[in-house]
């Protein structure tokens, strides 16, 4: 089994709590789906967030919505970039899996599609 990192990112219409949880279980969701991951499978996760979003920690809605409980997680700011993508809030699984590298499913959803086109599915 190998180590592997599933990355995903998405945007947000606004710096709310709702919108961290949302957006939160919409990516992670996403990603474990597309990617027929288990949460038992995942080493760990981080979170990153441009400097405009601030309301919540993410990781609290990946235990609370998606039952992470037993899989560590950071939060931590993006570097502030003055061309970068607002409001955006992305994510990196790592994984414990068999799947070699070209078969692993990166997630880009709303505005944060254009950071990525060339992994469109």
């Amino acid at each position: 089994m190998t180590t592997r990192g599933i990355r995903g990112a998405i945007t947000l219409d606004e710096n709310s709590k709702e919108a961290i949880k949302q957006a939160t279980i919409e990516l992670l969701t996403e990603i474990l789906s597309k990617n027929s991951v288990s949460k038992e499978d995942i080493s760990h996760v981080i979170f990153t967030f441009t400097p405009d979003i601030n309301a919540d920690f993410p990781a609290k809605y990946a235990r609370t919505g998606l039952g992470f409980d037993m899989v560590p997680m950071i939060c931590i700011n993006e570097i502030e970039v003055s061309d970068a993508l607002k409001m955006c809030f992305r994510a990196l699984v790592v994984v414990n899996t068999d799947k070699a590298q070209d078969e692993i499913h990166h997630i880009y959803l709303k505005g944060a599609k254009k950071l990525r086109p060339d992994l469109e599915l």
